[in-house]
């Protein structure tokens, strides 16, 4: 079992950045990040494995960089370039599962068997 803990969301205005860090108790394969706007679904944000490939939505492409989660450092998701659309609850996942990781698909929740508590960004115009 591993447990996960976020940190970092926080409130700045359209433009600005921030960054969630998602600090794992045990070893991860990949790590995802996830967000849930108000009145919308969960969507898939990034996904980054242990060695560093990371996967994008498109609409935080060039905005958003994620680092892995590993023997050196926890995973986190830089946030560049905020516009209000990006407003959501955060929230990092991870899988401990090869399988998992390589063999789903990475915006899909049912890729990632952890999961941490989640942190809001709100960001105004």
């Amino acid at each position: 079992q591993v447990a996960l803990v976020e940190s970092g969301g926080g409130s700045v205005q359209s433009g600005g950045s921030l960054t969630l860090s998602c600090a794992a108790s045990g070893y991860t394969v990949c790590m995802g990040w996830f967000r849930q706007g108000p009145g919308k679904e969960r969507e898939g944000v990034a996904r980054v494995t242990r060695s560093g490939v990371a996967t994008y939505a498109d609409f935080v492409k060039g905005r958003f960089t994620a680092s892995p989660d590993n023997a050196e450092t926890h995973g986190s998701l830089q946030m560049n370039s905020l516009e209000p659309e990006d407003t959501a609850m955060y929230y990092c996942a991870a899988s401990s599962s090869f399988s998992s990781c390589f063999g789903g698909t990475w915006d899909d929740p049912g890729s990632y068997q952890y999961w941490g508590q989640g942190t809001q960004v709100t960001v105004s115009s």
